[in-house]
């Protein structure tokens, strides 16, 4: 597993975690009945080949009672990659079925039992919008008014788009799941700065959550390293807010001195095009990679040399 999934795997591994998924971010309808106290992890015994196998350590499954006595399944599939999985309604057919043969295994289920109901969420967190199809009708070269129509298998999953969702709407939620999702969408350091206060309020409110609260420096520690600023990785949510400041303001300069480069680097780039015509590739990749000084020495001497390496390397 990446860093990523062991990460949210971690996370969904803890029953207070996906109770605040569940009751923020499924419909009501879905979660009704469902008694959370009961919540129990179901261990997968099942392999359908190397790769699927290798994807299978980021799932979690959990079992849940209802009010009635009855349990259902929640099928817990995390997504870590750039784009959507076009066939994953295929997939979670797939695992569907092992799932229910290994409850009918395991409990030894005889002819005219039940089986348990399942739900599968689907939680993704890649840069494009996911836009694969949710269920396996929508993928079967078939029209519905065909009479092989009713005789086709039919799954659906429910879908978590983690960067779909607007700033402002989980701004206004205030579960630690909706606290997980704004973490996983891009901040300025002020705005992460703000955020983390929201999560160590959460968790002054929540003192049972101790491990999530780990888990949780992780994330923001993560959050941090997309913005360009490395610190060591401490549990303390507090005093990591105290460093933030300082923290932002060394990304602050390092971020303007990185711009101070890129643009000397493309005004050397248009004073060499402009005097000896068009710069092949591994003379612009050389620019790119130089650092501010060496660009300041070459730019000087682009401006009086007679030919584009002597730009490069000075007279003897």
């Amino acid at each position: 597993m990446s860093d990523s999934d062991s990460l949210y795997h971690r996370l969904f591994s803890h029953p207070g975690m996906v109770e605040e998924l569940v009751r923020e971010f499924v419909p009501e309808a879905l979660a009704a009945g469902l008694y959370f106290p009961g919540l129990q992890r179901v261990n997968p015994k099942f392999h359908i080949g190397r790769r699927s196998a290798r994807r299978r350590e980021g799932d979690v499954i959990w079992r849940l009672p209802t009010r009635e006595g009855a349990d259902i399944y929640l099928y817990l599939l995390m997504e870590f990659q750039s784009d959507s999985e076009w066939w994953m309604a295929v997939r979670t057919q797939v695992y569907q079925g092992l799932l229910w043969q290994q409850v009918i295994d395991e409990k030894k289920l005889k002819a005219g039992a039940r089986l348990p109901p399942l739900l599968l969420l689907v939680l993704y967190n890649g840069v494009r919008r996911w836009n694969a199809p949710t269920e396996t009708a929508e993928l079967i070269a078939l029209s519905p008014d065909s009479a092989l129509w009713p005789w086709q298998p039919h799954t659906r999953y429910y879908l978590l788009d983690i960067g779909a969702f607007p700033k402002d709407e989980l701004a206004r939620r205030s579960s630690l799941a909706a606290l997980l999702f704004r973490l996983e969408q891009p901040h300025s350091s002020e705005e992460l700065k703000e955020l983390l206060g929201e999560v160590i309020g959460w968790f002054r409110q929540h003192e049972d959550f101790e491990r999530l609260r780990g888990l949780f420096a992780e994330l923001v520690h993560e959050a941090l390293a997309g913005l360009g600023v490395k610190t060591p990785l401490s549990e303390d949510l507090l005093e990591m807010k105290t460093n933030l400041s300082t923290l932002g303001e060394t990304w602050k300069q390092q971020w303007l001195a990185e711009g101070r480069v890129e643009g000397k680097a493309e005004a050397l780039l248009c004073l060499l095009a402009e005097r000896f015509g068009a710069v092949a590739p591994p003379w612009r990749k050389r620019i790119r990679d130089a650092k501010l000084a060496t660009l300041d020495r070459w730019f000087k001497r682009a401006i009086v040399a007679h030919d584009l390496s002597s730009v490069f390397e000075p007279p003897h």
